[in-house]
């Protein structure tokens, strides 16, 4: 690493995600190339973390800059690719759900009260059920009684 930390009580050589603010905000406006591979492995990794909201606390005040447009798309592109996977995840449970259930597509949606091709948006991924929905969804795949559930 080409910078040093001073006043702050970590280390740039400090796993990422251990270092204060400031050391992020010495990273990102006196580092280079170099400096910033680990925090952007870090962001890649956990694009919703700790390090990624600090990334982009720092790029809401920020003046604009190669750095900052640097830094706004490693957080826009890593988010994409988390939500990406996270679709992709969601699509194959509802694919094995229905698949579980041994029941046609079209009777499968009737159960989980959809239409057959809402259910086929769900399991190539184009859209993702609400959370409610994709408990039926996983209850039917599990041959529970898709009825209503009491207390």
């Amino acid at each position: 690493m080409t910078v040093s930390f001073r006043n702050i009580d970590a280390s740039p050589s400090d796993p990422v995600a251990t270092w204060p603010f400031e050391g992020l905000v010495i990273v990102l406006e006196r580092g280079l190339v170099a400096d910033w591979q680990p925090l952007i492995t870090e962001v890649k990794h956990h694009p919703w973390g700790v390090t990624a909201r600090r990334v982009e606390s720092y790029l809401g005040y920020a003046a604009p800059s190669p750095v900052t447009r640097l830094f706004s798309l490693v957080l826009e592109r890593a988010r994409a690719v988390a939500d990406a996977e996270d679709r992709a995840q969601v699509a194959a449970r509802v694919r094995a759900a229905i698949t579980r259930s041994g029941l046609t597509a079209a009777a499968f949606a009737t159960a989980a009260g959809t239409s057959a091709s809402r259910l086929s948006t769900y399991a190539n991924g184009k859209v993702v059920p609400s959370a409610a929905l994709l408990l039926r969804i996983e209850r039917i795949g599990a041959g529970e009684s898709p009825s209503l559930r009491l207390g």
